[in-house]
């Protein structure tokens, strides 16, 4: 039968290299889902896979979206299905990879179909946000769709805002459009890393160092007006624009990208605890330990 292999695991672990040589063996292709590398303006700090990773291995979903594009889980969960169903056409495995939990599970999961959002929503929510703050969003949602509040992140304003324009515009809890958990038309088998905390961390720190010796203070400069916009409301580039607005040090910057890149590999583990049945493995395990489980 078919599979669709997906490797998972905090930022940082080794994902993307565990990802090819698994590609490299079932000669296969990729598909990403990690959600900040569909844009391709940010090119340092979302750390894509190298051009050298690239021409090893097809990947698809990098950098083909522009962050003026409107792409919702909803729409990449349309164009990766179509994706799949192509290269099932060749391959008999489909190697996934990333770290956007709810882009893989609108893949393996079936999501109803959402509705169109009319103009104007999402920018009076926006505005909401920014002028009423959080608290009053999640007390929003509370009314609107309990189910879906104790689900959610409720420090990213993004995905409350997503809950709410859907149900507004629907007039049913977006909860509803999130379809069974457990039902897929797919087999999947997901493949999960972890190390030891200390060396993530370590790993995460020597990253930053890496994209910020690599330009990514140019490619946040280059961004810089255009910083309202959602996809760059994201770790490594807010707290940067937060330098750039003379609100905080540049030191204080670079500290802050590392400490909520850390908590970010925090919750990627804390939801892969509580979330479906994965295969464990250390990021240096052989690709035969791997090859026992697929």
């Amino acid at each position: 039968m078919k599979k669709l292999i997906s490797i998972s695991g905090p930022t940082a672990v080794g994902k993307t290299k565990k990802a090819i040589e698994l590609a490299l063996h079932f000669n296969t292709e990729i598909i990403s889902f990690d959600s900040r590398q569909f844009y391709k303006e940010m090119k340092i700090g979302t750390a894509p896979p190298s051009e050298d990773d690239l021409f090893k291995i097809k990947h698809h979903f990098i950098h083909n979206k522009s962050i003026f594009d409107k792409y919702t889980v909803y729409d990449f969960s349309i164009d990766a299905k179509k994706c799949i169903e192509k290269l099932f056409e060749k391959y008999d495995n489909i190697i996934l990879v990333g770290g956007s939990f709810l882009f893989l599970n609108s893949i393996v999961a079936e999501l109803d179909e959402m509705p169109k959002i009319k103009d104007g929503l999402r920018e009076k929510l926006n505005k909401d946000y920014e002028n009423k703050g959080k608290e009053y969003i999640i007390k929003l949602l509370k009314k609107i769709d309990p189910v879906y509040l104790e689900k959610v992140d409720k420090n990213n304003h993004r995905r409350i805002i997503r809950a709410l324009e859907v149900s507004i515009q629907s007039k049913k809890p977006y909860s509803s459009f999130l379809g069974k958990k457990n039902s897929s038309k797919y087999n999947h088998i997901s493949i999960a890393l972890n190390n030891e905390r200390n060396v993530i961390h370590h790993l995460i720190n020597n990253r930053v160092d890496e994209m910020l010796k690599n330009g990514l203070l140019d490619e946040v400069e280059s961004l810089y007006k255009y910083s309202h916009l959602n996809p760059l409301n994201t770790v490594g580039y807010k707290e940067l624009f937060s330098y750039l607005d003379g609100r905080i040090s540049k030191i204080d910057a670079v500290e802050y990208i590392k400490r909520n890149t850390r908590r970010y590999a925090k919750k990627q583990i804390t939801w892969l605890n509580n979330n479906g049945k994965h295969f464990w493995f250390h990021p240096n395990d052989s690709i035969e330990s791997f090859l026992k489980v697929l």
